[in-house]
């Protein structure tokens, strides 16, 4: 009787020591994790499978700028190749301008919201012209087309089936917005207009093993998610501009003098910055080939979009980029003079050049002939082969944008995750590798203030508040004030966490790059990277990411009681920890004793897979002065106050 009442009694204070904790070991760690098996599509080891198949969007564009109208018009030719098993009966396209019509989604709710993507003014959007399909070699009108808000469904006159491909060509204009959301317009500049353009064609929507046809709207905060191909393209315009775009300029001699040929030959094997069109050339006409027109002619390969700017205003220089495999391509920067400054546009270069030689050689090659810098209106964006930066940017701001912007050819211009979905696999992926590039670039020259503390509490209180929203939820869901945090923050915080707590270095950049290497030019879904670190890392990392990704869980240990054994501390001390909260962890304590010894603990996440407390021996010689737990500071910990206990607490 009387150990059964002891019994209850020890029940009853488990479970109310219990109702002070949030965490459920059992809903942590649950073995169901994986929503489906592993199949030939996806493997479970996280490799594609060997029946993988993703559809091809090749282009070919011939467009025109107008820069009285500010107009881009063009001719577009599209080949599209079906590799899915399935017999397509129409496809979908992406019509982004749309974006900008008075009587668009994004105008009804972005516009109206306010903030970085709502734009100010109104066009038409695309017109276009003349759109038609190939059948048996012989272009004729489509069938069907039916048009809504930003996406176009043309439907064939017959199912194109598995391998085969089909010609799209149309005839299209628009009219270039001062604004564009951000990620494209034109900025005024005491020596000309500064056009940025980009999503400036209509392009195919991406059809997957996933779900089919992926048409979200575009909205403005939502980005992109893409077909891979080949795209060749040219833009006629006054030859008092200069044109820089992705890829590899293939006319330099018909768009440069030839003493700037000589100097862009020279850049290309030069370590050091080297002036195409320098600040003293800019208006003079001597500088530029006597033609009315020129046509500048790129081409990019195996790529996911393509993107341009063109200026009269535009000093440009160049230096040479070394890739690991001997291979050398340029890093290009297009700026105007009112972009240089104290560490300002006329560092561009060689801050282009530091940053994809430090990607290239830590987890994958640049894949493309030129990485190319702009200065203009768009605060911050990036396409393959070159990026849209401030031109107020200077110094570490500078810095920052360039080589975030670049960091983006990684993620999610190599491995071309759905950005329209998942904005944490190609915002907050690249967030965390530009820390790694911030830390060695110049030794650090711009490493000290550029990110915040991710662990410092006034950050711990905005990543894991009651009104952030969860990593899992897509960008337009998100509320605007939230997304800096939701898309970029949290997770390079989860892939810090992971990297230098869980598995540690070797093993999560072995996995990491392994991620990369697998997905390069291919459409991962979360669950690939999922099952791709941990096969490679050998851990089941399940309660990390149902903690980090899948729910908003915060981190609060606590240091819960210290006791000796038999009343002596020459026997030794039993320590009690707890978490407070429903995600688990790793945690690393101290232990002080009054005669100075330490003791330091690592202890494993699995402490806490049979509840919320953990109680552990130290070999103590005196009495016990202090126990803190995470004394490094590491852990997103939401209460700091519970993580120490005094002697004469």
């Amino acid at each position: 009787m009387k150990k059964s009442i002891l019994l209850i009694f020890s029940l009853v204070s488990t479970l109310l020591i219990g109702a002070q904790s949030n965490y459920d070991h059992r809903e942590a760690f649950n073995p169901q994790f994986y929503p489906y098996p592993g199949n030939d599509f996806r493997s479970a080891s996280g490799e594609p499978g060997p029946r993988y198949w993703q559809n091809r969007a090749d282009y070919a564009i011939n467009c025109k700028l107008d820069t009285g109208t500010h107009t881009v018009s063009g001719d577009l030719m599209i080949t599209y190749t079906n590799n899915s098993a399935d017999a397509l009966r129409f496809i979908w396209l992406q019509l982004d301008q749309h974006i900008y019509k008075k009587d668009s989604r994004a105008s009804a709710t972005t516009t109206e919201t306010g903030g970085r993507w709502a734009n100010g003014g109104f066009t038409n959007g695309y017109e276009i012209n003349n759109l038609q399909v190939e059948t048996a070699g012989v272009f004729g009108a489509a069938p069907n087309l039916i048009t809504t808000d930003t996406r176009m469904q043309v439907w064939l006159k017959n199912p194109l089936a598995k391998g085969a491909s089909l010609r799209l060509k149309m005839n299209y204009q628009f009219v270039i917005p001062e604004y564009g959301t951000d990620r494209m317009g034109r900025l005024n500049t005491k020596n000309g207009w500064v056009y940025e353009i980009a999503q400036w064609f209509p392009r195919m929507a991406v059809y997957d093993d996933v779900q089919g046809w992926n048409t979200m709207p575009y909205l403005g905060a939502g980005e992109f998610y893409l077909e891979y191909g080949d795209i060749e393209f040219s833009i006629t315009a006054p030859s008092d501009l200069i044109i820089v775009g992705s890829g590899e300029l293939l006319n330099t001699k018909d768009c440069y003098t030839a003493e700037q040929v000589k100097r862009w030959e020279a850049a290309a094997k030069s370590n050091t910055t080297v002036a195409i069109q320098s600040e003293e050339e800019v208006g003079n006409p001597a500088s530029r080939p006597m033609t009315a027109a020129i046509t500048w002619k790129f081409k990019i390969n195996n790529t996911r979009d393509a993107a341009w700017a063109a200026s009269k205003a535009f000093i440009v220089d160049a230096a040479k980029i070394d890739l690991p495999s001997g291979k050398k391509c340029m890093a290009i920067s297009a700026y105007p003079e009112e972009s240089i400054g104290k560490n300002g546009w006329q560092r561009s270069t060689e801050m282009v050049k530091g940053s994809i030689e430090h990607y290239s050689k830590k987890w994958l090659e640049f894949p493309y002939p030129a990485a190319t810098n702009v200065a203009g209106i768009v605060g911050g964006m990036e396409y393959p082969g070159i990026v849209f930066c401030s031109a107020r940017s200077m110094g570490e701001d500078l810095w920052g944008v360039t080589d975030h912007e670049f960091g983006h050819t990684w993620f999610p211009m190599i491995v071309g995750s759905n950005e329209r979905k998942y904005a944490w696999m190609d915002e907050g992926f690249n967030t965390f590798i530009n820390d790694l590039s911030t830390a060695a670039f110049n030794k650090g020259e711009f490493k000290s203030s550029f990110f915040p503390d991710p662990s410092a509490p006034f950050m711990v209180r905005m990543t894991f508040g009651e009104k952030m929203d969860g990593l899992y939820n897509i960008p337009d869901v998100v509320q605007q004030n939230n997304l800096a945090i939701t898309a970029y923050m949290k997770p390079a915080q989860m892939l810090h966490a992971l990297r230098e707590l869980v598995l540690g270095e070797e093993r999560f950049d072995r996995a990491f790059h392994e991620y990369i290497r697998r997905w390069a030019f291919k459409h991962p879904t979360p669950w690939d990277f999922f099952h791709t670190m941990e096969n490679v890392s050998g851990e089941d990392l399940g309660w990390f990411w149902r903690s980090w990704v899948l729910n908003a869980w915060k981190l609060d240990f606590a240091v819960k009681e210290v006791r000796y054994k038999k009343g002596d501390y020459a026997k030794g001390a039993e320590i009690t920890i707890e978490t407070l909260e429903k995600m688990p962890m790793p945690v690393t304590v101290r232990v002080v004793e009054t005669n100075g010894a330490e003791h330091k603990l690592n202890l494993p996440v699995e402490i806490w897979q049979r509840g919320s407390q953990w109680t552990f021996s130290v070999p103590t010689t005196s009495e016990i002065k202090q126990v803190v737990l995470d004394p490094d500071k590491k852990l997103p910990d939401w209460d700091r106050n519970n993580n120490t206990w005094k002697k004469g607490n």
